[in-house]
């Protein structure tokens, strides 16, 4: 270790010892997101200044930097599956309307996909109002390296059709599903999460003694997981100071320019995209300001931890502080993480189709390929992940399916931790705006908790 690598280290713990210092003082959660943000950005930014990207004073700075940065993602990871299995069968259990449990998921699921479709519609638009082409990029050894990794990937659904794709999202075992070793993991414990919460009710009304004590069991495990939760949230200032010193100062900066096209007409299409949702609660009804100032502590930690998975428990609690009853805001955060997402696999597929339509041959602009493309951009966006990686696999299954090629998707490696910044921020207010809606419509939104503007939301318990 040379004696730039242990000042560089003390630098980390002086800032990380700032965060703490400001934990202490009761300093906001958001606050201290941010300022980690911001911190990280500097301190990135100094390091691209003293020394060369590559380097190994950096190189060796950051594997240590990686202890805090990725063994925060890997947290969030770990609870990913439990989450998403006890939010969904916990949904059942608490939710009081069962009769209506079928109106509810598909108004949910209908909100999500619709949301989606248009958000490709969107990311289409946006592809050929910027004049965005695939061909404009120079590729490097970054994007060759991604093009070679998309290869692999792309081995585990190479030639499969739609149909087949569908039929992989049903889980054979969902054992093997909760320790994530398929694509589609996700989505399938939502599957069999679903499953039992179907049969907790058949069982509630046949032997309401039994799914009494089934349902005391869910909520302990509920507290405890969403407990853990919050402990790993606790760490979420910590982790953005290391994954953002990492990604600045490993980030080449002249690719970045050149690739400023591209982030420009991203974040015009999330901008848009995110005004589309205040559009829809406008129309039902509700003051989007109000929504606004509400979601902006849960989408603020969506925008800087880049995990719709993680931001589950504040996305449930902001709902219900919008006057979402316990059971739809459980159904909508959870579904929001596989289904529909908004920003990953709505926009982001959609663009890099156009974009790269050109290189094949195609015509983006044939009314033929955009129809089919807003379709099977709609249905493939089952079971997309939601941490990290989720828009990647995302673009796969769509560029695979409309035949182009699928290594070029990893042309955009040099913005793409930036431009998912948006995007998870997106998916989540899609997430939330889908719940909002689906209560209103079931007559079950609390209007007045909606409008109270002294409810607070944060993310510590």
């Amino acid at each position: 270790m040379t004696g730039f690598v242990i000042i560089n280290i003390a630098i980390m713990v002086i800032l990380l010892l700032v965060l703490w210092f400001m934990q202490r003082k009761h300093v906001s959660f958001t606050k201290r997101v941010f300022t980690a943000l911001g911190l990280g950005i500097l301190f990135g930014f100094l390091l691209q200044v003293f020394y060369e990207p590559e380097s190994e004073a950096i190189l060796n700075s950051v594997e240590w930097f990686n202890i805090i940065g990725s063994g925060y993602v890997k947290f969030l990871q770990m609870i990913v599956m439990p989450l998403v299995f006890i939010s969904i069968v916990s949904a059942f259990t608490r939710l009081k309307l069962a009769s209506n449990i079928g109106k509810i998921s598909a108004l949910i699921l209908g909100i999500l996909i619709g949301t989606t479709a248009i958000a490709a519609a969107l990311g289409i638009t946006t592809a050929f109002v910027f004049d965005l082409e695939a061909a404009q990029i120079v590729e490097g050894d970054a994007e060759t390296a991604r093009a070679q990794e998309l290869e692999e990937t792309y081995g585990t659904i190479e030639g499969k059709t739609m149909p087949q794709q569908i039929l992989e999202l049903i889980p054979a075992n969902p054992f093997l599903d909760f320790t994530g070793a398929r694509p589609s993991s996700t989505i399938s414990v939502v599957i069999f999460a679903a499953f039992l919460g179907i049969a907790y009710l058949g069982v509630k009304r046949k032997q309401p003694e039994h799914a009494e004590f089934f349902a005391k069991i869910i909520d302990t495990l509920y507290s405890i997981v969403m407990r853990v939760v919050t402990l790993i949230l606790r760490l979420t200032p910590y982790g953005i100071l290391a994954i953002m010193t990492r990604t600045v100062a490993t980030s080449d900066l002249d690719a970045i320019v050149d690739l400023g096209k591209f982030v420009i007409a991203s974040y015009a299409a999330i901008i848009v995209m995110f005004l589309i949702h205040l559009l829809l609660l406008s129309l039902g009804g509700l003051n989007p300001l109000t929504y606004v100032r509400k979601a902006f502590p849960v989408l603020s930690f969506a925008f800087t931890s880049r995990t719709s998975a993680g931001a589950l428990p504040l996305n449930v609690k902001t709902q219900k502080q919008l006057g979402v009853p316990d059971g739809i805001a459980n159904f909508a955060g959870s579904f929001g993480l596989t289904i529909g997402q908004n920003g990953c696999a709505g926009l982001y597929p959609a663009m890099l189709a156009v974009m790269i339509a050109p290189t094949a041959g195609i015509d983006p602009l044939s009314p033929s390929f955009i129809a089919t493309l807003i379709i099977v951009v709609a249905i493939s966006s089952f079971g997309v992940a939601g941490v990290g990686g989720g828009a990647t696999f995302a673009a796969l299954i769509v560029l695979s399916s409309m035949n182009l090629p699928i290594a070029l998707a990893g042309l955009l490696i040099s913005v793409e931790p930036l431009i998912d910044m948006g995007r998870t921020a997106l998916n989540v207010s899609g997430s939330m705006t889908s719940g909002i809606l689906t209560s209103r419509v079931v007559n079950e939104l609390d209007t007045e908790t909606y409008n109270d503007k002294s409810l607070k939301i944060e993310a510590e318990a």
